[in-house]
């Protein structure tokens, strides 16, 4: 069975519909990721475990009935593209951002979005706390994802800021993570964000997954995020 043919499956299973043309994008991603992979380290996940470990297991933040229906979404700290671009593979009418830090990693999503032929969708590469900064950015979107990125207080100074108010921010966690929603209490206060939801699923193989939902429901204030390296080295806990 090809890579596009099993996700398509998989995420059936998990009660994810999707085109039969996003087959052809889920493969085309692979093969781009393998290729690049030789060169630069993009992942440590070998091909024949690519189909639930990257594209299904992005798939699922399908499942937060917000983020499938919004129009402007933000994927922070996307890495090889996930879960931006299944997710933009899925839903062709959204508008995609993809941000990472890494230059490299950059160029390789470009490639990825060219091939691919994915309209409306824009690599950038910044760190989130400069782009949370930025007007051009700043509460400008409807959802803000970030997957396997940092704990739950550090990432509600990532995502929160460029979320706008009624919007969502989802943090996409393995097993466990009720420790990290306590922890992140003083951050969603501060912030302005407050834990809607937390959705458990197990994916195919029966790994444990946790979609950690937090709805946008006051204004960031100016201050927030703070520069470059500070939410890491200093989370408000």
């Amino acid at each position: 069975m090809n890579l596009g043919k099993e996700v398509r499956e998989k995420a059936l299973q998990m009660g994810i519909e999707l085109p039969m043309q996003t087959e052809v994008l889920f493969e085309k991603h692979a093969a781009l990721l393998e290729e690049w992979n030789q060169r630069f380290n993009l992942t440590r996940i070998p091909r024949e475990e690519m189909a639930e470990k990257h594209f299904v297991d992005s798939l699922t933040v399908l499942r937060v009935p917000q983020v499938k229906t919004a129009q402007r979404v933000v994927d922070v700290g996307t890495g090889a593209g996930f879960p931006g671009i299944p997710v933009k593979c899925a839903c062709p009418d959204m508008q995609m951002i993809l941000a990472d830090s890494l230059g490299k990693r950059v160029k390789f999503l470009q490639v990825v979005v060219d091939s691919l032929g994915l309209k409306n969708t824009l690599c950038l590469h910044t760190r989130a706390e400069e782009m949370g900064q930025n007007p051009e950015h700043r509460e400008k979107y409807d959802a803000a994802l970030a997957r396997a990125v940092a704990g739950l207080p550090v990432l509600c100074e990532y995502l929160l800021p460029l979320v706008k108010v009624g919007g969502v921010a989802v943090a996409m966690k393995g097993p466990g993570g009720e420790e990290e929603v306590e922890e992140a209490g003083r951050a969603l206060e501060i912030l302005g964000g407050e834990l809607t939801d937390v959705i458990e699923l197990q994916l195919p193989s029966g790994d444990v997954r946790r979609l950690i939902v937090i709805g946008k429901v006051r204004p960031t204030p100016e201050k927030y995020p703070r520069r470059a390296g500070v939410p890491q080295k200093a989370p408000l806990v």
